[in-house]
């Protein structure tokens, strides 16, 4: 089975910087879309960051010019470099990503979420 491992969460101060990483774990044939999503309580689950195989990126407004992401395809390994952070960063950031385990089958994968605690 495929799994999304993340770690890298924590309690950090307003204005600091965190680095979050989720690895696949697993059989794994190919990595193609990767992307961070996070929620905070009482909040709908929001899309941060996404990047596709080929690398290229796209940014939720709220976090453009201070997020960046990023991933090491040799390690299946997906990267959130978070910098500036405020207290509305504050939220469990979730891993996605959507891996073949075949040459022909791709499935959509979720990792089990990090908390970020942003205090002020």
């Amino acid at each position: 089975q495929v799994h999304l491992v993340e770690s890298g969460g924590g309690l950090v101060q307003s204005g600091g910087s965190l680095r979050l990483s989720c690895a696949g774990t697993g059989n794994i044939y190919r990595i193609n879309k990767m992307a961070w999503y996070r929620q905070a309580p009482g909040k709908e689950r929001d899309l941060v960051a996404t990047i596709q195989r080929d690398g290229e990126t796209h940014y939720a407004g709220s976090v453009k010019d201070r997020f960046i992401i990023s991933k090491d395809n040799a390690k299946n390994t997906l990267y959130l470099q978070m910098s500036n952070l405020t207290t509305e960063d504050t939220a469990v950031y979730t891993c996605y990503a959507e891996i073949q385990v075949t040459a022909n089958s791709e499935y959509a994968y979720w990792g089990q979420g990090t908390q970020v605690t942003v205090s002020s």
